[in-house]
């Protein structure tokens, strides 16, 4: 399978960390854009808040309402803007491992991060979560 069009240096095929990473953006892109649809000119887009993906969440984390969970376990974490600090924008982490233990495939895995992204985000924006779920 090697040769001059697939050298050795290089991956046949994306890793799973970057498919998720693709996965997450992918679904970001698709609510904005449903979000400009349904709300026309009262939406601003989402450039100003961060999408961020860690492997897993962190060992001490206080459980409070901007954490998406399931069964104990954090899928997400919202960290608030905070002004006049490295953290100006508001930020949306994903932790992927919990994510993928969740899902039985591809189609249920991109539904899971649509439905977190979808209960951060109407967090953020003050929207019904399911004006933002597709």
């Amino acid at each position: 399978m090697r040769g001059p069009l697939a050298p050795r240096a290089l991956p046949l095929r994306r890793t799973h960390v970057e498919q998720f990473d693709a996965l997450v953006m992918d679904s970001v892109v698709e609510i904005e854009r449903r979000l400009a649809e349904s709300l026309g000119s009262k939406f601003t887009d989402l450039r100003h808040i961060e999408f961020a993906v860690d492997e897993v969440p962190p060992e001490s984390q206080n459980y409070d309402a901007d954490i998406v969970e399931d069964r104990g376990v954090p899928l997400s974490k919202l960290y608030p803007a905070q002004p006049g600090t490295v953290a100006a924008s508001p930020r949306i982490v994903l932790y992927r491992r919990p994510i993928e233990l969740r899902a039985e495939g591809k189609a249920e895995m991109e539904g899971l991060v649509r439905s977190v992204l979808a209960e951060q985000l109407a967090s953020l924006l003050n929207l019904p979560p399911e004006d933002l779920e597709f």
